[in-house]
């Protein structure tokens, strides 16, 4: 093959690959992805679910405003529950505080675990149908 070609077809390749990253690491985070991020990179924890509940309530398609969290870190050992409910508002005090207009988060259901308590109880419970708003 023709060393000009090569080049080209390597930096046609580095390019895509360029550009494919670089929209994606643009793209602004959903809620979900963000809180799933903060939690990681705050407590490691050993399980973590955050699931986007919003389709549950009188709210828009597509609204990110009511999340249940299930997180399973033995930072909770030790801890009463109100103590790993702060620590978990602590580490999402910026969407807490936002407006929901603005991004900001209207219901957070926490489960919060130690890996014991994880292996008795198995899972979480389900979320209780919406009361309110019309639905």
């Amino acid at each position: 093959m023709d060393s000009g070609i090569t080049v080209t077809l390597k930096n046609l390749i580095f390019n895509s690959f360029f550009a494919i990253f670089y929209c994606d690491t643009m793209r602004a985070m959903t809620i979900q992805e963000t809180i799933t991020k903060k939690l990681n990179d705050t407590f490691s924890p050993e399980h973590l679910e955050v699931v986007n509940e919003s389709y549950m309530h009188n709210v828009p398609e597509g609204s990110e405003s009511h999340f249940k969290v299930v997180i399973v870190c033995d930072d909770f050992k030790d801890k009463m529950l109100i103590a790993r409910h702060r620590l978990v508002n602590k580490a999402l005090q910026e969407e807490l505080d936002k407006d929901r207009s603005d991004g900001g988060i209207h219901a957070l259901a926490l489960h919060t675990m130690t890996m014991e308590e994880w292996f008795k109880k198995g899972n979480a419970p389900d979320s209780p149908e919406c009361l309110g708003g019309g639905k």
